[in-house]
């Protein structure tokens, strides 16, 4: 019987936090409610209150559970000897298309700006792009063995314009600034192209 209520308790904790992705997805942070969630999940809002303990809580939660998933994605991605620095730019393009479908993108830029004035959700968000800066130092100092350092780089400066190129990005495309002026992501393919361009030229000569 207890590892038939554990199996129950994180099933409920799972179904509590998918309704908590969709309701932040389509309400923004300040439309998220405890009310709103338990009723996305069926269910009372006693539920959040036990599993959780509070609103910030359970968002600190959906982060985490979101961002561990990511983290992991990206660091196979990036670790992959075989993958070239280029053809792991492009999957890094792949998934933000993924991460804009599935949400991720909407709560990651919500709890950016809710972070500004909450200091435990600020925290969360700053250790989760710490996390992904230093995989972007491993592709950075990976590019700059292959193809040398451009003064006056270093691979955590570049790890740092190639950080906020993304989260810019992600902003202007919910914005939907791109619509109207120019395509945020072709850019981001664009420096794809001219990372192939090199390598190919690497290997001809």
């Amino acid at each position: 019987m207890a590892r038939v209520s554990a199996e129950r308790v994180e099933q409920t904790k799972h179904e509590l936090l998918e309704a908590a992705r969709r309701v932040l997805t389509r309400d923004g942070f300040s439309g998220l409610s405890t009310r709103r969630v338990a009723e996305a999940a069926s269910t009372q809002m006693s539920q959040i209150q036990y599993h959780f303990g509070s609103k910030e809580g359970m968002i600190l939660a959906l982060f985490q559970h979101l961002n561990d998933g990511l983290i992991e994605r990206q660091t196979e991605t990036f670790k992959n000897p075989g993958l070239s620095v280029s053809q792991k730019w492009f999957l890094a393009c792949d998934y933000l298309e993924e991460d804009l479908a599935s949400g991720y993108v909407r709560v990651l830029q919500e709890l950016i700006a809710a972070g500004w004035s909450n200091p435990r959700i600020g925290d969360a968000v700053r250790n989760a792009l710490g996390q992904w800066h230093e995989l972007l130092i491993g592709l950075s100092r990976e590019a700059f063995d292959e193809h040398g350092t451009p003064d006056p780089f270093t691979p955590d400066s570049m790890a740092t314009l190639i950080a906020s190129a993304f989260i810019g990005a992600e902003a202007l495309i919910l914005l939907g600034y791109e619509e109207r002026i120019h395509s945020v992501r072709d850019v981001l393919r664009q420096i794809g192209d001219a990372l192939a361009a090199l390598e190919d030229r690497s290997r001809e000569g």
